[in-house]
């Protein structure tokens, strides 16, 4: 992805992540999105997270410093990173952070995943929000390739020039996970989403390890599926697809306890 702006310096905090995939340069990437200083949203692409040096491996809630340049990826909030230029400067508070995270995350709510597509559709913007879902039905699970391809696994396996720490190769998910939801509007007749989310998919690799094959879903659908209904004020980060911009997938989840 090349960039069509001069270098900037932003603050971020870093609200999005997704578990990453197979890329054409740097062997993964990881999708990640934030909130700047001006309370903006920033798309920061392609960020080889494992890649990373450990002091610049950020969670989510952190703010960090970072170096950017308007990407030549057409949807306005899309930057290319200078990944040295990675800094770690402070993480949103502990023992308050969900009433911090709603401070910066909330005034930039949109009603509903039918207007963000009214929206993007008439003005080209926004390409990321955040909203409230009315009602979300179920989480779907579908199998998927065990495997990556031929291809993909060519792509992993990539020397990075730049960084000499050693990787165990990405793990392919088995399965898709998609959220079938209604939105808070008069015309909604429901969506059902693809989600991403790098939690979600590193909790299945972690929890099928662990509880083995007859019980993760088990363990997965409490996490995700019934808690996020029953015992969390649930929003869905979503964002646009760049090769595919009227299609919108959920890349993150904001699940405050109720």
């Amino acid at each position: 992805m090349g960039f069509g702006g001069k270098w900037q310096q932003k603050r971020v905090l870093i609200v999005v992540r997704t578990y990453p995939t197979p890329a054409h340069k740097g062997a993964e990437a990881s999708c990640t999105a934030g909130i700047t200083e001006d309370g903006e949203w920033i798309r920061l692409f392609p960020i080889n997270y494992r890649q990373l040096e450990p002091q610049q491996q950020f969670r989510k809630y952190d703010w960090v410093d970072v170096r950017v340049a308007k990407a030549s990826d057409p949807r306005p909030e899309s930057y290319t990173v200078d990944l040295d230029s990675i800094q770690v400067v402070s993480s949103v508070s502990y023992k308050q952070r969900w009433q911090a995270r709603k401070e910066i995350v909330l005034p930039l709510e949109a009603p509903s995943l039918c207007w963000l597509r009214r929206e993007r559709d008439e003005h080209k913007h926004p390409t990321l929000g955040i909203f409230k879902p009315r009602e979300i039905q179920r989480l779907v699970i579908e199998p998927d390739e065990e495997d990556w391809t031929v291809e993909e696994k060519e792509k992993l396996r990539q020397p990075n020039l730049f960084s000499q720490r050693p990787l165990i190769e990405l793990k392919k998910l088995p399965f898709r996970f998609s959220y079938h939801f209604t939105c808070d509007d008069a015309s909604c007749t429901g969506h059902q989403h693809s989600c991403t989310d790098w939690e979600l998919g590193w909790s299945f690799i972690k929890w099928r390890e662990k509880y083995g094959p007859d019980y993760w879903e088990e363990k997965f659908r409490a996490r995700f599926e019934r808690d996020m209904i029953e015992k969390r004020d649930t929003r869905l980060y979503v964002g646009t697809l760049s090769a595919h911009p009227h299609i919108w997938i959920t890349v993150g989840l904001f699940c405050p306890p109720l």
